[in-house]
């Protein structure tokens, strides 16, 4: 599959860029979580060929704007839905993780004839504290930047799964590497998060795939309750998964994702 970048300017002239990758329809739509990028997604997206995919660099992430004046997630929803039509597609199976997983949800319910089929995985309704996003911002603003190489970032994060694919998606820069997000948005933006969605969880009809790593952050109420609002929604868990399965549990991730994509 042939990798075309795009980018579409919505009307508070933040630029949203996203990749497309040509196949059959619908597309398969797919949103990548706080500190990410479309980029993260690139295996995913090949793994469900012979299907087109869509993969946004959300606003503040990657390559499209990276400190947007408006982080609402008004903002992230209404990106996605100019993205799809930009693209020109009609419909789309619709896929995030972590806070992308919360992007989806919301479009979802604020543009139900748009999509047809939902993945979440590691997503729920919403939440965290002021605590909790004001640790996040301290930790990436730890980052000792810019980074002399991309194994000398993944090493200094930590070696994850995550670590690398942070360290693959760097910037290069005259003097050295940058991540591509600032950490003040980042900030701003998973606040936005902290409201719970679950009236719009709970408006939603399309047939959705909760996808849950017993690594993960939610804990068996969180997921068990999540689960039992959704109107039409069903749950896959991956196994010695982290947050992060799409990157440290490919194999379970692509295969879940795959057979809900295709079912009949």
């Amino acid at each position: 599959m042939d990798e075309l970048r795009r980018a579409v300017t919505v009307e508070d002239g933040t630029t949203i860029s996203y990749s497309l990758f040509a196949g059959a329809d619908p597309a398969v739509v797919i949103l990548h979580g706080l500190a990410g990028s479309s980029r993260e997604f690139i295996p995913t997206a090949r793994a469900l060929a012979p299907r087109s995919v869509i993969l946004v660099d959300q606003r503040g992430h990657g390559d499209s704007t990276r400190t947007p004046a408006d982080v609402s997630r008004a903002a992230f929803v209404d990106d996605v839905a100019l993205v799809v039509e930009a693209a020109g597609a009609q419909t789309v199976d619709l896929v995030g993780q972590s806070m992308g997983a919360h992007t989806a949800m919301l479009v979802a319910s604020t543009y139900p004839d748009l999509v047809n089929r939902l993945v979440l995985l590691e997503g729920n309704e919403g939440g965290g504290s002021v605590e909790d996003h004001a640790a996040i911002g301290e930790y990436f603003r730890s980052w000792e930047v810019p980074f002399a190489s991309r194994e000398k970032a993944s090493e200094l994060l930590g070696g994850s799964a995550l670590a690398r694919a942070w360290a693959a998606d760097l910037e290069e820069r005259e003097d050295g590497l940058y991540p591509r997000f600032d950490a003040d948005v980042m900030v701003r933006a998973i606040s936005e998060v902290a409201v719970p969605r679950w009236s719009e969880w709970e408006s939603i009809t399309a047939p959705t795939l909760l996808v849950y790593a017993d690594g993960g952050m939610f804990t068996e109420d969180q997921k068990a309750e999540f689960v039992r609002r959704g109107k039409n929604a069903q749950r896959a868990d991956l196994t010695g998964a982290t947050h992060d399965a799409h990157l440290d549990a490919f194999a379970q991730w692509s295969t879940v994702l795959r057979e809900f994509l295709t079912a009949r």
